[in-house]
């Protein structure tokens, strides 16, 4: 029988009093976590292969030694702590015997949420998942067994990222890398505190980029100027519950990501691990500690992903790039002069294949800039140059 996978948010969040409101990840406490260890009597021998590593480049003899990317990546990951108060709206069995259903009371329940987060610069900012922060009342970052209060600089629902400071000078911080340049099979490594345990370090390859895997469609609410923006990186490194805001490493120990969710039948690892790239969080995070919001632009179109079938269906001159459905009145898009049925091919010379690539792409651009886009329009290139607004 086959298992149906389900996303989880992986931060770990346990609750008092029955608390019965939205759940973040699945819940694990230590008296429920089991560890296993290698029967010794199943182990074989193994005769050891040696390698020529003078056949390979310095990046690629990193394989057969991660300490150092590790040890540069555990440095600058903290364990973040929260406490949290939530409103629950429960009936009063005592009222209710002269009111009926219109009988409830407001309780409201305490509770705890463990997770990771990424120190952004020497002075104590730190990006991690807006989920392992949400409606926290108290906030406490732990780095090398020191416990610091931290402040909420500011959230971003729509790339579920959030920003915190502490008060600390000299701290060790992540380099970031380009998640651009990330390619199939490369070597990944995760650091973060799975299941609270701290510094933990897990390896694994970039699976996949650009995922659309759904995860924060709820979050979607136009009058707050909240548009969901999903483009995963997905990677087979081991990441469980208290992984959420970590850090996604490249073998130089380069940020290439922030661990966000596992898709899993059972809340635990299964093998499918999702981060945001760090492209991404660059701009997310310096936005947040330079305006406290994110500075957001969008194109003003709707859009589906070209096949043949569609090729077919609208008599169109490709199955290439994206085919816009729509272009927005009065908005950018519409101002530069883009028109329904142009096939977008790419942005800024980078090939477009995914509705999720071209909001990875667009999501890095602030009021002010250009952006060029590469169509066909009844079979015929063009170039379009779109002036962003907010």
């Amino acid at each position: 029988m086959k298992k149906t996978l389900k996303i989880t948010l992986i931060a770990i969040l346990s609750l008092t009093g029955g608390f019965a409101g939205h759940q973040l990840s699945q819940s694990i406490s230590d008296n429920q976590s089991q560890f296993y260890t290698n029967d010794a009597t199943t182990k074989q021998l193994i005769k050891p292969v040696l390698l020529d590593e003078s056949k390979f480049d310095n990046k690629a003899t990193h394989f057969f030694d991660l300490t150092r990317a590790s040890k540069k990546a555990v440095d600058a990951v903290v364990h973040i702590q929260t406490h949290f108060v939530r409103e629950e709206i429960t009936y009063d069995p005592f009222l209710k015997m002269f009111y009926g259903k219109d009988a409830y009371k407001i309780r409201e329940r305490h509770g705890k949420s463990s997770g990771s987060g990424v120190v952004m610069s020497p002075d104590g900012y730190i990006v991690t998942n807006n989920h392992v922060v949400q409606d926290a009342k108290e906030i406490s970052v732990v780095l090398k067994q020191k416990r610091y209060n931290a402040t909420l600089v500011g959230t971003d629902p729509s790339t579920d990222l959030a920003v915190l400071k502490i008060e600390a000078k000299g701290l060790k911080y992540a380099e970031f890398g380009n998640s651009d340049d990330l390619k199939l099979g490369e070597w990944v490594l995760a650091v973060g505190n799975p299941l609270n345990l701290q510094s933990t370090v897990t390896a694994g390859i970039i699976s996949a980029t650009n995922r659309n895997i759904d995860l924060l469609t709820s979050n979607y609410n136009p009058e707050e100027n909240i548009f969901p923006v999903e483009s995963f990186i997905q990677t087979d490194a081991a990441v469980n519950s208290g992984n959420s805001g970590g850090a996604l490493v490249n073998v130089e120990g380069e940020l290439v990501g922030i661990n966000t969710a596992i898709a899993s039948g059972t809340g635990f690892y299964a093998g499918y691990s999702f981060a945001i790239p760090s492209n991404i969080v660059k701009k997310v995070t310096f936005d947040l500690m330079q305006y406290g919001e994110v500075k957001r632009v969008q194109l003003g179109i709707n859009l589906i992903e070209n096949n043949s079938e569609i090729e077919l269906n609208y008599n169109l001159s490709s199955e290439k790039g994206l085919v816009v459905t729509n272009v927005i009145q009065g908005g950018n898009a519409y101002q530069s002069g883009l028109k329904a049925m142009d096939i977008i091919l790419s942005v800024d010379g980078k090939l477009i294949r995914s509705v999720s690539e071209l909001q990875a792409s667009i999501v890095l651009n602030n009021p002010g800039d250009k952006v060029k886009l590469a169509i066909l329009r009844n079979g015929a290139h063009k170039e379009v140059e779109i002036m962003m607004a907010s």
